[in-house]
């Protein structure tokens, strides 16, 4: 069996070079005694010198031992995400957003139909199934403005926020065009826009209100040896479109690890954005140089919230060890100083680039990170000076609802602004070739993105998205995102079992 095989390659290899031999010498034949133009031999010149080059390197076996037809290998996986979106993908089979999810985004962005049919394609049969149970007396609501105020007594300028907002996209990470149609967007639909941990681009200043967010590398805020400055943090903290102020602790796609800006794409306006020098490989560490301890986190908050004079200054977290969360909570009790918001970031949350075992294997998952920090904060009575922000695959009114049933005040959302964008879910975006321009810096790529039209979209799939959730939660009996409880929402556990949220994560067994 052995010697078949090695056999059958020798004679596949054999007939690859016969051909492209063969091949060669005919057009040469035709071009010398038959008059044939001699650019006749420019494809089988070309695939002469690859067959050479593939059977003499010997970096790529599959190559050397199928000279010119291995290369189809290679070929062929470059558009397999395209090949199986577009033509072998079911509705509910993409990751991390299958076509059903990706499908409404859109609709809702061109305000086009909303509806399906046929019934569902989802099985309510399968373990993990999650529910709503209605109400047979549904709610009239009329007024879909969802708002919460963020800001406790210690804030002096609280933020009165929409319940879903555009979650943490830096400029570098994303195009111009890109950041300047989500913050566009967020001006015409009356919602906030992260500026993610990149700083303030003059492009996050296009209309619309600014969450602030603020990374380990202190870009935008930073001294020439890369520690926080109380100088030029007073400075921009005092824009007046910058609304709040999130530090960010840890990204739930990627905790515990720090960013690498390649020299190459440090341009001067990239550096003069994020207070660097030009053109220099920027690390950003793992942990913040400003504090080292719990205690120290919450005077840091405290120091933020005094040099913005006053506005809201919370932190962005993906919970890993719970002991840790825990003595961040004893030190705001110890110390009386209490962050306005906690943005909770699931392990399910997306990043242009990160190691698999960070992106797969690393934090804990948003609806149990909710519970665990709602209950936490409740357990030393300060869940009424803290708002929770949650953040992670947040697409829908449904996962509006479900994330405010276990703790959630307001909801963030990256991916499914995105796709209000034009995102088509090709899996590039650590590539810099980002088919539709979002998240590339390469402007032949982006340079057809409509802003007008784009932003308008970001608006309006924001609007359609809290036309659905008033749908929603008037149907399960509520009026108001605050009256949500968890006694509504339910998950197959089992075969022929169901729990409520209420009694898988709070142990109460009252039915609603």
């Amino acid at each position: 069996m052995l010697h078949q095989k090695f056999f059958n390659r020798f004679v596949i290899r054999q007939i690859i070079w016969a051909a492209v031999i063969i091949y060669l010498a005919i057009s040469l034949f035709l071009v010398l005694f038959d008059n044939y133009n001699f650019l006749i031999l420019i494809v089988p010149v070309i695939l002469f010198l690859l067959a050479v080059s593939d059977g003499f390197q010997s970096k790529h076996t599959l190559r050397k031992n199928y000279p010119i037809i291995g290369r189809l290998r290679y070929v062929l996986e470059s558009v397999r995400p395209e090949l199986r979106q577009y033509f072998f993908e079911g509705e509910l089979d993409g990751k991390p957003f299958n076509r059903r999810e990706r499908s409404i985004v859109y609709q809702r962005a061109k305000n086009q139909k909303q509806t399906v049919s046929f019934g569902m394609q989802d099985d309510p049969n399968r373990i993990g199934y999650e529910w709503a149970s209605h109400s047979v007396y549904p709610k009239h609501v009329t007024d879909t403005d969802f708002r919460v105020l963020i800001g406790n007594d210690q804030c002096s300028q609280p933020y009165s926020a929409s319940i879903y907002n555009i979650s943490a996209m830096s400029y570098g990470a994303l195009s111009k065009k890109a950041i300047t149609s989500l913050n566009k967007g967020a001006q015409i639909g009356k919602f906030a826009h992260n500026t993610g941990e990149g700083g303030i681009s003059s492009y996050h200043r296009s209309g619309g209100d600014l969450i602030w967010q603020i990374g380990t590398g202190y870009f935008g805020c930073r001294d020439e040896n890369g520690f926080f400055s109380d100088e030029l943090f007073k400075e921009r903290s005092a824009y007046p479109e910058v609304k709040m102020i999130e530090l960010k602790l840890s990204q739930g796609a990627k905790p515990g690890h720090g960013g690498l800006l390649p020299a190459e794409k440090n341009t001067e306006e990239v550096a003069k954005i994020r207070s660097i020098k030009p053109f220099t490989t920027v690390h950003s560490p793992s942990s913040h140089s400003a504090f080292s301890n719990a205690i120290g986190l919450t005077h840091f908050i405290q120091r933020l919230r005094t040099l913005s004079n006053g506005k809201p200054v919370g932190f962005k977290i993906c919970i890993g060890r719970k002991d840790e969360f825990t003595d961040i909570v004893k030190a705001m009790k110890e110390t009386g100083i209490y962050p306005d918001f906690i943005t909770v970031d699931g392990a399910e949350g997306g990043t242009g680039a990160a190691p698999l075992e960070f992106i797969d294997y690393m934090g804990m998952a948003l609806s149990d990170a909710l519970v665990f920090v709602n209950n936490t904060l409740k357990e030393y009575d300060l869940r009424q000076h803290v708002k929770i922000l949650a953040a992670g695959k947040v697409i829908s009114a449904f996962d509006l609802a479900k994330n405010m049933a276990l703790g959630a005040d307001a909801c963030y959302s990256a991916r499914g602004m995105m796709f209000a964008l034009g995102c088509i879910q090709a899996l590039q975006c650590d590539s810099g070739h980002c088919p539709v321009g979002i998240a590339t810096q390469d402007k032949l790529l982006y340079q057809g993105m409509d802003i007008t039209d784009k932003s308008v979209r970001v608006a309006t799939f924001h609007k359609n998205t809290m036309k659905a959730f008033a749908e929603f939660i008037s149907a399960c009996g509520f009026e108001k995102p605050s009256e949500i409880k968890p006694e509504t929402f339910h998950k197959r556990i089992e075969h022929g079992k169901n729990l409520s949220f209420a009694e898988m994560y709070f142990g109460n067994t009252k039915q609603q």
